[in-house]
């Protein structure tokens, strides 16, 4: 751990929702801060702006989870399903896929799911002083989020994923059809019973949620520069200097929360993670307006419904393609037909696709730590889908790190070597 009595100097890099984050807790905590990165907080160029808005302290299931095999040929194979691999990228993905295949055994699953409990279950608290001071707290609702399914056998069939909650103090409530339509009379009759879990929320644009985070922090001295990290100048004791497509940068400590560019950077610094882009599309039907209150997700499907400023935000799908291939939107269009089928009164309205790079570690958690070979780097980086999630509450982790204090939770379950 890093003494507090050490430089108070420290560079992140990132300005997505896990960078601001962290630069506003390490700015409480007395730090001069400096953030890098090549694209404005909270513009398209981020994963974070096209989230599907979830805050859900309740978040505890893994991506990969026990019989994730017997549904994999099913999902490769249906042109609308929820993963799709480039056969071009098979090569370069393939060790990344076998550890999400390992990750799926039910001891390890169990594991995942405490920790990721005990990551989401603060986002809340943690939120609530940077959206206060930022004046946007606004932009969080707490309305709770359902999970739809067309099978009326659905929850039985899920009583796994259900008791991983139960048993995590995750409060839920199953639905039948009468109760789901007096809850959201917005969805189509399709639907036969539901998961509802009332302590979810949602932020309803998680673009200028980061814009607005980011903002406060520059008003209060952080220095938001925009380049490209591309390597490190190393001391005898870790970086001294970043390397930046606009030139050399010196640093005293660094953060690296880049997202999916992380994994890169981190084996630039002697750590080799197994990190991918787990690219992620959305639709935004502008000016859209269905009816729908809650946020929503086709438990069958695979895809999120969220009722944003802007208008209604049909999110999902897992690509597997790297972070160099152009998008393929008609992974996008698909989820605008199954959107259209969860709502059949969506029709007209302008439509907006997006792709971004989820920044994705095979067991769905993760990487929040101090460098073994570096002591002047942090890690925050590999959030996958629970980037807006985790986001508050790893910026307050990276703050005590920082500091040299205890963190708030545990955080061996996050460590870089844990692979």
């Amino acid at each position: 751990m890093v003494s507090a009595d050490a430089a108070k100097q420290i560079t992140v890099i990132g300005a997505g929702i896990i960078g601001v984050c962290s630069a506003n807790y390490l700015l409480r905590e007395g730090f001069d801060v400096e953030v890098i990165d090549p694209a404005l907080p909270g513009s398209e160029a981020q994963c974070s702006y096209g989230n599907a808005g979830g805050i859900c302290p309740g978040s505890c299931i893994p991506n990969a989870m026990p019989g994730l095999m017997k549904n994999i040929p099913k999902w490769l194979l249906d042109p609308e399903g929820p993963l799709f691999v480039r056969l071009s990228y098979l090569p370069q993905a393939l060790p990344w896929l076998l550890r999400y295949l390992a990750s799926a055994r039910k001891e390890r699953v169990v594991e995942i799911a405490d920790a990721m409990r005990s990551l989401h279950r603060l986002t809340f608290d943690c939120y609530e002083p940077l959206v206060k001071e930022a004046g946007c707290e606004d932009l969080i609702a707490r309305r709770g989020q359902l999970f739809v399914y067309e099978d009326p056998q659905g929850p039985e069939k899920s009583a796994f994923s259900l008791g991983l909650r139960r048993e995590r103090g995750v409060n839920f409530q199953v639905l039948n059809k009468d109760e789901l339509r007096q809850l959201e009379p917005a969805l189509a009759p399709i639907y036969q019973r539901a998961v509802y879990l009332p302590d979810q929320g949602q932020a309803k644009n998680p673009g200028r949620l980061v814009a607005s985070l980011a903002e406060h922090a520059a008003r209060q001295g952080v220095r938001f520069i925009r380049a490209r990290v591309e390597g490190f100048e190393l001391g005898a004791h870790g970086p001294v200097a970043v390397l930046t497509d606009q030139g050399r940068r010196p640093v005293e400590r660094v953060v690296l929360a880049a997202g999916a560019w992380s994994g890169a950077l981190a084996r630039k610094l002697g750590t080799d993670v197994p990190l991918d882009t787990e690219r992620g599309y959305h639709v935004m039907v502008k000016g859209a307006d269905v009816g729908l209150r809650i946020q929503t997700l086709s438990a069958e499907r695979k895809f999120v419904a969220s009722p944003m400023e802007e208008g209604l935000r049909l999110a999902g799908t897992v690509e597997i393609a790297g972070l160099e291939a152009p998008p393929n939107y008609a992974r996008a269009d698909i989820l605008l037909r199954q959107g259209r089928q969860m709502f059949p009164q969506l029709h007209g309205g302008e439509v907006k696709r997006w792709m971004g790079h989820r920044p994705g570690t095979p067991d769905s958690i993760p990487v929040i730590d101090v460098s073994r070979r570096h002591p002047n780097v942090l890690f925050a980086f590999g959030h996958g889908h629970q980037g807006l999630i985790a986001g508050s509450v790893t910026g307050k982790l990276i703050s005590e790190l920082a500091a040299g204090r205890p963190t708030s939770i545990d955080l061996r379950p996050f460590r870089a070597d844990r692979f």
